[in-house]
């Protein structure tokens, strides 16, 4: 019979989910006593260097969703989720201390901010075990055909290595509930916008993405997309789309926090593949997820690079810093109708379609020739989708200092023909009637 630990912590971070959670599943299988914990890291909600919020209201309004939703799963195991406003650094370590906590589990993060507050954690805390795991990844590390330093920089040769050679992992099975006793008699409040120094807002009734965040809705989005329209079945021809909320699967908010991970999507392809119908389209939401590998390895190869100006291909082009044109561009008012389009959408739902972004950051490194860390910064404050892996990885790919071959420019006004043909996404957002 197995012999028991004492007290664990699962230290939630961007792994927002009870399901497919090896350290969830980890823990309630081998400890007596379970807790959860995270912090709204009041870090996470300053002001940046380039005058606008780390996380603006859209994203940190998702988060609070997605955190409920946990919560409420959580409970429902008998776990109590320890919700803080302190830095990490702070909170967890007095939890760890009050609770005797020989064990936490974490996902692995590899970018700087995250490696700092883990690294000032362990010094505060030397006692306590740090089980780490890769919980974000379609392929994860311990599965690809070649070490990290070794992966190919173009993402065709790294998709088809990586197609040929490797398979996704099987779910990991979900946590054990824990006894009734095992939670904490405290309560914990989620706090609201206004808690975190942001405004309220209701929900623009043209967003393409209407929907909540946390697992529960996530699953319901499944269930819509896959079974109820199957319109998993015609994602490839859909995919450029720019109204409504069915031109794409809409998955990319709850991967970017963790309430989905990318390992349920591809088993309920799997399944809707063998049950219904396999097709391109089956195929390109897979392919889609292979996108979003690649930059994570990306990022786990090249470090602090992909957060510098030169990229990683140490291209050191003349940037501008011009705050007029960037508030122009971020206001929508700019030359381009299509670009503005896209950035109102942005501005007023947190929200806007790949299509879009290729474009508009286009238009900003290419046509404005503004440093295109800003706009990565701006999108990581506004997106309901923020992943700082796929984020920073695609504006290097724009800006000519990443990972694309070609080094392309988007011709915004061929864009809008070939994508917006009758104009109806520019109507939608600029209520001008540029087409007659």
């Amino acid at each position: 019979m197995q012999t028991l630990k004492k007290t664990a912590l699962v230290w939630f971070r961007n792994d927002l989910r009870t399901l497919d959670h090896y350290g969830l599943s980890t823990a309630t299988a081998s400890h007596e006593k379970v807790i959860a914990y995270y912090s709204f890291d009041p870090r996470h909600y300053a002001t940046t260097k380039w005058g606008f919020k780390k996380t603006e209201r859209y994203r940190a309004h998702f988060l609070i969703d997605t955190v409920r939703d946990l919560q409420q799963r959580l409970r429902e195991l008998n776990i109590t989720l320890i919700v803080d406003l302190n830095t990490p650094e702070t909170g967890l370590s007095q939890v760890i201390a009050a609770h005797q906590v020989e064990t936490v589990y974490l996902q692995e993060e590899w970018t700087t901010e995250e490696t700092k507050v883990v690294a000032a954690l362990q010094t505060l805390c030397p006692t306590v075990a740090w089980e780490t795991f890769y919980g974000q990844f379609l392929f994860p590390p311990t599965k690809i055909p070649f070490a990290v330093e070794n992966m190919p920089e173009v993402f065709t040769a790294f998709r088809k290595k990586v197609e040929k050679y490797t398979n996704p992992p099987a779910l990991i099975p979900p946590p054990k509930a824990m006894p009734q006793d095992n939670l904490l008699a405290a309560t914990y409040e989620i706090p609201k916008l206004e808690t975190l120094g942001l405004s309220d807002f209701e929900k623009d009734k043209r967003s393409a993405f209407p929907f909540d965040g946390g697992t529960t809705a996530g699953l319901h989005r499944m269930q819509e997309y896959f079974w109820n329209t199957k319109k998993l079945s015609y994602y490839k021809q859909t995919r450029n789309g720019l109204v409504g909320v069915d031109y794409s699967s809409k998955f990319s908010p709850w991967l970017a926090n963790g309430a989905l991970s990318p390992t349920m999507i591809y088993w309920e392809v799997k399944r809707y593949e063998k049950k219904v119908d396999k097709n391109q389209s089956t195929y390109w939401l897979v392919f889609e997820l292979l996108w979003r590998d690649f930059f994570k390895y990306i990022s786990l190869k090249h470090g602090n690079k992909i957060f510098q100006q030169e990229g990683i291909l140490n291209r050191a082009y003349h940037w501008d810093n011009s705050p007029k044109k960037f508030v122009q561009w971020a206001e929508g008012e700019t030359h381009e109708p299509f670009v503005n389009a896209n950035m109102l959408e942005l501005k007023h739902t947190g929200w806007m379609s790949n299509r879009g972004r290729q474009n508009v950051a286009s238009y900003f490194a290419k046509n404005l020739l503004l440093d295109w860390r800003m706009g990565a910064a701006y999108f990581e404050a506004l997106l309901l989708d923020y992943d700082v892996h796929s984020n920073y990885g695609n504006w290097m790919y724009v800006a000519g200092v990443g990972n694309d071959p070609r080094d392309r420019k988007f011709n915004v006004q061929f864009q809008a023909e070939r994508y917006d043909t009758k104009g109806a996404f520019q109507k939608l957002w600029l209520q001008l009637n540029l087409f007659p």
